[in-house]
């Protein structure tokens, strides 16, 4: 099947051949005629197989009877509202339907938060008819009256599921009160849960649903591995596969805080590897720019949040490594969507801890996959890590074992017992030097976690020293009217 005999406009069709498309992905071979036919829609497809133009080419094509090259704002009117849930994913949207309109006279913009409203405020005078938005920055130019929704006729709920676990549903339902009864509603999403189905069911009307495969389910070209280790070694670990990798491949890891994104980045960056972190305490221009050094490669590693990473498109992004499991079984499924988008391979790397072995369980129910699992030389798990099987074969013993275990006598086992705490006294670790409580023993400064240390360094015979005493700080002479000595003489 070709684009043109899914019934869309010729202009269209050329933005799509400029682009470099031949044939429809399955999801949008089957959500295309649904839209087209004015219908209200639930689009269901794995991360990467092209939801984005599912929505946004018969979008246009709807739109496409209001296009006009006037210039009075009054004949571009906001005819189409598009929210994601994160800057990232708006601005990848964003370009989607720049792509995809070229050739027709429609107007676009992207507002989200994190910037200036100025010229966002510009951009909507002068008319409008597509406004891709979070849901944030959208009611703020709501309250300023710089936008008026009353004239929508199509709305679309992108990564629904995100915005509804980000904690967007008051703001989505203030948002659903502003815009006509009457208009079609789209909502796509990589994964659907059952209660999200239910609050969908309450935005839309009677919409249809186009799954292109089992919910939840993750693309056949990944190959996912774990690799058990102790949460102290993980950071070493990381190091490691990372420097026996292809040194052109570029690895996009994930934790589960911003804080963690910061130190992990400066971490590897001590230890010779370009890395760089984009998370939601950054500028949008800083964001911005580290999202752009990791394309062009100027950056290897890219460490990660969810929230920040959530609609990142990169093109031949060969893995995703999940330095800390998700806590959302769901979330594991959105990261490693990252890698092995339309039909190339990817590998999906999980470092696990025996804390997360639970975390690990609901991920494999979810998937219907058993990941299979490979323990590095030299980077073994915590003894525990696999108590939960060895305990079942302790729990029902042989009777040969049993009856030895229980003719065992009292005094062997306190002798026994004596003899393991005197070996444990003396294989404890002598103390560590004492050093200041907000400095880590890699020198990472936790009152300062998201500065760059590179620029910080002083410069010497054009070499820049970076980290000469790890976790002290250089002593710099304090002028004496704010508290100091004065220069040493």
């Amino acid at each position: 099947m070709s684009f043109s005999e899914l019934g869309l406009i010729p202009e269209i069709l050329q933005a799509v051949t400029d682009a470099g498309y031949t044939e429809p992905t399955p999801i949008q071979r089957q959500a295309i005629p649904v839209v087209l036919a004015g219908q209200d829609i639930m689009g269901g497809a794995q991360t990467g197989t092209g939801k984005t133009a599912g929505f946004t080419l018969p979008l246009l094509n709807r739109l496409a009877r209001h296009a006009s090259t006037s210039a009075s704002p009054a004949r571009h009117p906001v005819r189409a509202l598009i929210l994601a849930p994160t800057r990232e994913l708006a601005m990848q949207v964003f370009e989607s339907v720049k792509m995809y309109s070229k050739h027709l006279p429609l107007r676009s913009v992207c507002i989200y938060g994190g910037v200036d409203m100025n010229p966002q405020i510009q951009e909507l005078r002068r008319g409008v008819e597509i406004v891709v938005a979070t849901p944030g920055r959208l009611l703020d130019h709501v309250q300023q009256k710089t936008i008026a929704l009353g004239q929508v006729e199509m709305l679309v709920l992108d990564e629904a599921d995100r915005m509804l676990d980000m904690g967007f549903i008051p703001d989505i339902r203030r948002i659903l009160a502003l815009l006509p009864a009457n208009r079609q509603s789209l909502l796509f999403s990589a994964t659907f849960s059952d209660e999200i189905k239910k609050l969908a069911d309450q935005m839309l009307k009677n919409p249809q649903l186009v799954e292109v495969a089992r919910r939840n389910m993750v693309s056949e070209t990944i190959t996912h591995i774990v690799h058990p280790v102790s949460s102290g070694l993980k950071r070493n670990l990381l190091a490691h596969i990372v420097r026996h990798e292809d040194e052109t491949n570029q690895v996009l890891v994930f934790v589960d805080t911003k804080f963690a994104c910061s130190r992990l980045a400066h971490f590897l960056e001590r230890h010779g590897i370009s890395a760089d972190s984009i998370h939601g305490d950054k500028s949008q221009q800083a964001r911005t720019e580290t999202l752009e050094n990791f394309k062009s490669g100027k950056v290897r590693v890219l460490v990660a949040t969810d929230v920040a990473a959530r609609g990142l498109d990169i093109e031949d992004l060969p893995s995703v490594i999940n330095f800390e499991l998700p806590h959302t079984a769901e979330d594991y499924v959105h990261r490693i969507g990252r890698t092995g988008r339309a039909g190339k391979k990817g590998k999906a790397v999980s470092l696990v801890s025996s804390e997360e072995r639970h975390r690990l369980a609901d991920i494999q129910k979810l998937i219907k996959l058993e990941i299979r699992q490979e323990i590095v030389a030299g980077y073994d798990p915590e003894p525990d890590f696999f108590d939960g099987d060895a305990g079942k074969r302790r729990r029902s013993p042989t009777p040969a074992s049993a009856g030895r275990s229980d003719e065992r006598p009292a005094p062997d086992r306190k002798k026994r017992s004596e003899r393991e705490s005197s070996r444990d006294t003396r294989e404890r670790p002598a103390p560590r030097s004492r050093q200041p409580s907000h400095i880590a023993s890699d020198g990472f400064d936790f009152n300062k976690p998201y500065e760059q240390r590179a620029t910080d360094a002083p410069v010497v015979d054009g070499t820049r020293k970076v980290d000469e005493i790890p976790g002290q700080k250089v002593q710099r002479p304090i002028a004496f009217l704010l508290g100091g000595l004065g220069r040493k003489k």
